[in-house]
């Protein structure tokens, strides 16, 4: 199993949780327009936003893109057992599988989480035989992902203590 990591959280003062409030509710506002919006330098707001990007605390702008508007209506979480020794080979192996949108390294009765997209059940059949066949897996279970009923949300642990 993967080691936990114990790096040091990145803060959010007041400010960056106002910043990245107002982009959580209109992520294509101008940086010039946000800092306006928020009574701040534009410098403050762009100094703000390079730090947490460099600090990886943002999400690529590609989450906003729905599987479906690109043909891929399915969605499934597929669990996995890995041999031990293999896990590096095992995620590397999966991350060349382009209808694998995310992996999680999990406690549990499975070692990974692996979320994937396809066209039908046919191309979930398939991803389902390709992720088998990746070094170290040895056992999976797939749950098919009926409908997303609370989305990827941020904003409400942005709330001021």
């Amino acid at each position: 199993m993967p080691t936990l990591d114990h790096r040091a959280v990145p803060t959010f003062d007041v400010t960056d949780k106002a910043v990245f409030r107002a982009l959580d509710d209109d992520p294509r506002i101008p940086i010039l327009f946000l800092a306006k919006r928020l009574g701040l330098a534009r410098g403050t707001v762009q100094t703000r936003l390079e730090r947490k990007m460099a600090a990886d605390c943002l999400r690529p702008n590609s989450t906003r893109i729905t599987p479906d508007s690109l043909g891929l209506p399915i969605s499934a979480l597929v669990t996995a057992e890995v041999e031990q020794s293999s896990l590096a080979a095992a995620v590397e192996a999966l991350s060349s599988i382009p209808e694998i949108i995310e992996v999680y390294g999990m406690a549990g009765e499975a070692d990974l989480a692996i979320r994937v997209v396809a066209r039908d059940t046919e191309d979930l059949f398939r991803l389902g035989q390709q992720i088998t066949d990746c070094t170290g897996i040895r056992r999976t279970t797939t749950s098919l992902l009926l409908k997303e009923l609370v989305p990827y949300r941020i904003s409400q642990l942005l709330v001021e203590d």
